[in-house]
């Protein structure tokens, strides 16, 4: 194909991709400011939020990716035009959520009693239970965001989205600013003060949502289709066949990057707030990743409802050029920046000597996990999702876990020889969900509907 072919292809997907990018920016932005204000209270607050969010995210990321399931289902009814399938997914979506989310604060509520056994400094544990709490309590809200969020992207809409979370992530910075320092009348509350400023924010995002949907008379037909009838043990367990390998595919990826931060704990609590500011600047650049990666998913999941697997394939070669050419300027910007980014985050001088070096590897990573990012979504269009958890269990968990321990302690690394582990085991999911991607779509294009 010639590029001008593409051209179209590439306008389609930054189309859809665009908002999703400012989404996810902005909660990148929520949680570098939180790294930053909290960073400037003190080493201690930071590496608790670290250390917090590593058992938080864990989890949580588990029931994110569990929702996911809801948008290319909701993509290929749409295109079909089945009003009353979009809205019987939309009704069980919600219940779908409700269970989802009840287990998984009850997990994490469980993990509390045993943060002290992890390994950590005791100051820094001290610091991570009450911000780990008020994360916990904001969490069935900010599912609830989630599953609209998936809804309307299924409908090919991620502008929404991105109005709500530009709007309250402001206004998480804001109660940062008033929480971690004391201003205001407030008291100085460090990490916990991070943590309630999340809370508060998390918990409008939903009722925004309705609003915005009730707002719409597009988007209010299908809560008008809203039956008791329509909740369906079946449409349940369609979202569970999709959405659980999604949640167990993210989750092996998140449980890679959290016992990595507790391995790193064992070195010291400089390594690890260096690790944690490597991280957050490879997450921020990240989201660019996941923007391009969701509208894959909606791109593909469109083209395949209407049965144009021609216009499948371009769409998601599309993504793959763009993905390279974003980590591309991700990459590098962090290695030209590797000793200046670090003091956005800390004074500490040991942090910064740590943290410089581990920008080089985290803009090196940029490549994998970008284009694992959009073979994931490529796939979940086409709701194949059993095979790539097997694929991520295998990168994330068989090979990068033991490979990070063998180049951090063994063979002397330190926190240097998990960046290698990472960058590893991404570019090897990498390619098995590319090549799985291409094995699918050629029966496809060769007996068209």
């Amino acid at each position: 194909m010639a590029f001008r072919d593409y051209i179209p292809y590439y306008k389609r997907n930054l189309r859809v991709a665009f908002p999703v990018m400012l989404t996810q920016l902005g909660a990148a932005i929520v949680g570098l400011a939180d790294s930053i204000m909290v960073g400037h209270y003190s080493t201690t607050d930071l590496a608790a939020v670290s250390f917090a969010n590593g058992i938080f995210f864990t989890v949580m990321v588990f029931s994110m990716g569990s929702l996911m399931g809801i948008t290319p289902l909701v993509g290929q009814s749409f295109v079909q035009k089945d009003d009353r399938r979009v809205s019987e997914l939309f009704q069980n979506g919600l219940l779908f959520t409700l269970i989802v989310g009840g287990l998984t604060c009850g997990l994490l509520l469980l993990c509390v009693p045993f943060m002290d056994k992890m390994g950590q400094d005791p100051a820094v544990v001290e610091a991570a239970r009450p911000y780990l709490i008020t994360r916990i309590i904001g969490l069935l809200p900010f599912l609830y965001f989630c599953v609209q969020k998936q809804f309307l992207e299924g409908l090919g809409n991620t502008l929404v989205a991105m109005l709500i979370c530009v709007v309250l992530n402001l206004l998480n910075i804001l109660l940062n600013w008033v929480f971690i320092f004391g201003h205001w009348g407030a008291e100085p509350m460090g990490a916990y003060g991070a943590g309630l400023a999340s809370l508060i924010a998390t918990s409008l995002m939903p009722v925004a949502f309705i609003v915005a949907i009730l707002c719409n008379p597009d988007w209010r037909k299908y809560l008008s289709l809203f039956s008791v009838k329509n909740n369906s043990l079946s449409c349940l367990r369609q979202l569970g066949r999709v959405g659980f390998p999604i949640g167990i595919q993210t989750t092996m990826e998140t449980v890679l990057f959290t016992l990595s931060f507790i391995m790193v704990g064992w070195i010291s609590k400089e390594a690890l707030a260096a690790h944690h500011i490597s991280n957050n600047v490879a997450d921020f650049a990240f989201m660019l990743s996941l923007g391009v990666g969701a509208a894959t998913t909606i791109r593909v999941s469109h083209q395949y409802g209407l049965g144009d697997y021609h216009a499948m394939r371009m769409a998601a070669r599309a993504s793959v050029h763009l993905i390279l050419l974003m980590n591309t300027i991700g990459a590098s910007l962090m290695i030209g920046l590797r000793n200046y980014l670090p003091m956005l985050f800390t004074e500490d001088p040991e942090v910064i000597r740590i943290a410089s070096p581990l920008l080089v590897f985290a803009g090196l990573f940029q490549y994998a996990d970008g284009l694992q990012c959009v073979g994931a979504g490529m796939l979940r269009g086409i709701t194949d999702v059993r095979r790539p958890m097997i694929y991520a269990f295998i990168a994330y968990v068989v090979v990068a876990l033991p490979l990070g321990w063998l180049l951090m302690f063994p063979l002397g690394m330190g926190v240097q020889g998990m960046w290698v582990s990472f960058i590893v085991a991404l570019a090897m999911a990498a390619v098995l969900f590319l090549v799985r991607f291409r094995r699918l779509e050629k029966p496809l294009l060769a007996n068209p509907k």
